[in-house]
């Protein structure tokens, strides 16, 4: 009996404060039985797990969550949960913070205005003002840390209930003992200042997931289908494959399709990033979340639900978004022993602080301590950039998979181009119309279209379409016969008409001349007398050399590789400035080739868009598939250019490498911060200097670190 498909699911996950729950959770899904691989990522709220269905169930991996006192939300029907879980968790902190905010202004005045600190009367009000902002505004805190403590770990939450803990108890002790020496203001402004941290970070992390909202925007919430009765309206969840969808002018596509009836301009910008409309009729294929302008559609849907292209875009942002980059190993492992790591100096500190200064003095260092060392801006680092990288680059038309494909696109020194499709259009294009004698080029041209009117060969229609942009629109012939491997024969306007039939006089030189610039030439002959030549070439791209001058610049080896003879190879490659050719490479011979570059030591990106191309994709340490090819080779690329726009090669790997370098700014200022906050803190500095760091002022900079590691991960929005 064969073993059940791994099944993945995305679970919301409420109740997260730092990197640390996070990884508390991850850690207990791991050990789910059933479970093959957990992560969570914080900067999203969620949980990507993999595991076997015959052995775990969603509920399994649903309760080993709530053991740990952290929520997943239900989804309604169409509900944006991860949208409705950020809106309740950003409105819970607002209203906490403002409790804190009000109650601790006066607990500040009072504990600082010189005529009234240390009078008993005011210590007792002071008492009075905290103890709600440590039960309601700092409950969070106490009740992450105490979950921690029965799951013998500890977090963020642990760091913060010990040291506002600590400072609230023994003023406490303090105020009942008769005494006036308290520190009431630390612990309600540190729990305040936290939350202030937290607002500002949760708003900043609502931007960046805006990507995955916005394209869940592109697809209507119905559609107009066409049933016996007429056209009906009904939820988008009810189109079944097979239907007939109509579209009218300004509205949405709502899923994927050929057009059977009708004519218009579609807008794909939301999903290619090209601002230009496409003309759209019969045979066309448009899709969810398009923009019809002019005219109105009928099409059959051929692909509905998580099939159509918008969903499977949000499919691929959300794995991207949720993946972890292997430079973020180090942050997790550091991390992992970062808060034990931490009590340990805090207590240090306070028992060094004790053998030489009063127990108050070694209690705001101890407090200080634990208070600057949390590590969200360490978790944040990460997450948040490539939540941002991705966002960006998916509202660009690309689609990046996650954070190793972001790595790894970063280290690429050498990019191969396939040559049909990639640098050409990959279909035939008329180039060349040459008329003989009395015939002009656009009677040349209108005879030869009105010839291959009826005709399927691929040449035979670019030509007709040749003709139609050119406004020589061709008539329907009155016979039609069609030459096996060799042209058309047809009557047009009682001339006998015939394209690719070589039975007239050719000139030669002609010929020759157009065929050695690797171009199909077709002789056009009207009653047995030549009237001209057409001739057709795969046509490189308008944007192509001007793409693989950018990443000339960008300091990259490029290559191209075909299947075609060496001529036509050196032809495309001169027109669009590569030097290095490899031609003649039979489809299974891609992946051999780029196996050698690797093997020299090259970084190589692949970049193609047929099936033949599948395998290279997938050898090189970075594929990258044109959108505009097969599934196929979509499913193999590590990247996807939605637009088959030659240009978003290097946009890609540009914003690959600005991503990653604000992943190391991250990494390196929250390094660097906690590195040297924390002996500050501890009062190393203070023998020599007198520098000590007060709790209130480590809170403020916990806070700024977290807040700054996420500003710098929002630049990326900004990339063009």
């Amino acid at each position: 009996m064969s073993a059940a498909p791994a099944e993945r699911v995305d679970l919301p996950v409420s109740g997260m404060s730092c990197a640390a729950c996070a990884r508390s959770i991850e850690s207990q899904l791991s050990c789910t039985p059933g479970v093959d691989s957990a992560h969570v990522n914080f900067a999203t709220a969620t949980a990507t797990v993999v595991f076997d269905p015959s052995r775990a169930a969603v509920r399994n991996l649903v309760q080993a969550i709530e053991e740990l006192g952290y929520g997943v939300p239900e989804a309604a029907p169409g509900e944006d949960v991860e949208r409705e879980l950020h809106h309740q968790e950003y409105a819970a902190l607002q209203r906490r913070l403002l409790v804190a905010a009000i109650l601790t202004a006066p607990v500040v005045i009072l504990g600082m205005w010189p005529g009234l600190m240390h009078r008993q009367p005011v210590v007792w009000i002071q008492l009075a003002l905290t103890i709600p902002v440590v039960v309601y505004p700092g409950a969070p805190f106490y009740r992450g840390a105490w979950i921690a403590l029965r799951h013998r770990s500890a977090n963020m939450n642990t760091l913060i209930a010990l040291g506002t803990g600590a400072a609230f108890l023994y003023s406490l002790a303090v105020t009942l003992s008769g005494g006036h020496d308290v520190y009431y203001e630390a612990a309600a402004v540190i729990i305040t200042l936290i939350l202030l941290g937290r607002v500002l970070e949760a708003r900043a992390r609502g931007r960046a997931s805006e990507a995955i909202r916005r394209l869940r925007e592109l697809q209507p919430k119905t559609a107009r289908v066409v049933r016996e009765a007429g056209e009906v309206d009904v939820p988008i969840e009810q189109v079944l494959v097979g239907d007939i969808v109509a579209v009218r002018p300004g509205e949405k596509v709502p899923v994927d399709g050929p057009v059977i009836e009708g004519n218009s301009a579609v807008d794909e910008s939301m999903l290619t990033g090209e601002s230009m409309p496409v003309n759209k009729g019969p045979g066309d294929w448009i899709q969810a979340g398009t923009i019809n302008r002019s005219g109105s559609l009928r099409f059959e849907a051929r692909k509905v639900g998580r099939a159509t292209t918008v969903q499977q875009m949000i499919e691929l942002v959300r794995q991207a978004q949720g993946s972890r980059a292997p430079v973020a190993r180090l942050a997790d492992v550091v991390s992992g022993y970062f808060t034990m790591g931490v009590l340990v100096v805090a207590t240090l500190t306070l028992l060094v602080w004790l053998a030489f200064a009063p127990f108050s003095f070694a209690l705001v260092n101890f407090v200080a301590v634990l208070i600057i060392a949390c590590p969200c801006a360490l978790g944040l680092a990460t997450p948040t950039a490539i939540l941002v990288g991705t966002g960006r680059a998916a509202e660009r038309g690309i689609l990046i998979k996650g954070g190793e494909a972001l790595e790894a696109a970063n280290r690429i020194d050498t990019v191969i181009l396939d040559k049909t499709g990639t640098l050409t259009r990959g279909a035939p294009q008329v180039t060349d119309v040459i008329a003989h004698g009395e015939f002009s080029q656009a009677e040349v041209l209108r005879l030869a279209a009105s010839a291959e009117h009826d005709s399927e060969h691929p040449l035979g229609r670019a030509l007709v379409e040749y003709a139609r942009a050119r406004g020589a629109e061709p008539v329907r012939p009155a016979e039609f016969r069609a030459v096996a491997g060799h042209g058309v024969e047809a009557s047009v306007d009682g001339c006998r008409v015939e394209v690719g039939l070589l039975r007239g006089r050719v000139n030669q030189f002609e010929l020759d001349h157009l065929a050695s610039q690797t171009k199909t030439v077709v002789p056009v002959i009207l009653d047995g007398e030549t009237a001209g030549l057409i001739a057709f070439a795969d046509t490189v791209k308008p944007e192509a050399a001007a793409a693989v001058r950018r990443l000339h610049d960008m300091g990259l080896n490029v290559w191209m590789i075909t299947g075609d003879n060496r001529l036509t190879a050196e032809a495309v490659a001169r027109q669009v400035g590569i030097t290095n050719v490899l031609a003649e490479v039979l489809p299974d011979a891609k992946a051999a080739e780029v196996r050698k570059l690797q093997a020299a030591g090259k970084k190589v990106a692949m970049v193609g868009d047929g099936i033949n191309d599948a395998p290279a994709l997938a050898q090189a340490d970075v594929g990258i598939a044109m959108g505009t090819g097969t599934d196929i080779a979509m499913e193999a690329g590590a990247i996807t250019l939605m637009r088959g726009d030659l240009n978003g090669v290097p946009a890609a790997l540009d914003l690959a490498s600005r991503t990653m370098r604000v992943i190391r700014q991250n990494l390196f200022w929250a390094f660097a911060y906690n590195t040297v906050g924390i002996p500050i803190a501890a009062g190393v500095l203070y023998p020599w200097t007198g520098w000590l760091l007060s709790p209130v002022i480590a809170s403020a900079a916990m806070a700024l670190s977290s807040i700054t590691v996420v500003a710098n991960s929002l630049r990326l929005k900004r990339v063009g």
